[in-house]
């Protein structure tokens, strides 16, 4: 089980970026992926999730109605559309799977198996 982050980059204030995560060795449609972000000096915090089961998505209050958590099926990719970046999104993102099928978020980083290398996001003027 491989996951591969990818999409991070320096932005604005107000822009725009699309994380990726890419998974080979196995299918995410049959994992539940978070995404995950963590600061400098600060914890591993829970930003998505999108559920095996019925692919319900969920989202820490700070990114809500900011963020956006999809899957592409043909691509076998998970992705998290970011927008409207504040300075304060600022942070390593990581994704990570877990072989879940329940129907509750999973938004702990313990809750979590499989884990990619993280991307860098720098929201900066």
């Amino acid at each position: 089980v491989q996951l591969q982050a990818s999409g991070g980059g320096l932005v604005r204030p107000g822009g725009s970026l699309r994380l990726s995560c890419a998974a080979s060795g196995f299918s995410l449609d049959y994992y539940t992926i978070g995404w995950f972000r963590q600061a400098p000096g600060k914890e591993r915090e829970g930003v998505s999730c999108i559920l095996r089961s019925d692919f319900s998505t969920y989202y820490a209050e700070s990114v809500k109605g900011r963020f956006t958590i999809s899957r592409d099926k043909a691509k076998n990719t998970v992705y998290l559309q970011m927008n409207r970046l504040k300075p304060e999104d600022t942070a390593v993102y990581y994704c990570a799977a877990r072989d879940y099928s329940g129907d509750y978020p999973l938004l702990r980083a313990y809750e979590y198996d499989y884990w990619g290398q993280g991307t860098q996001v720098t929201v900066s003027s």
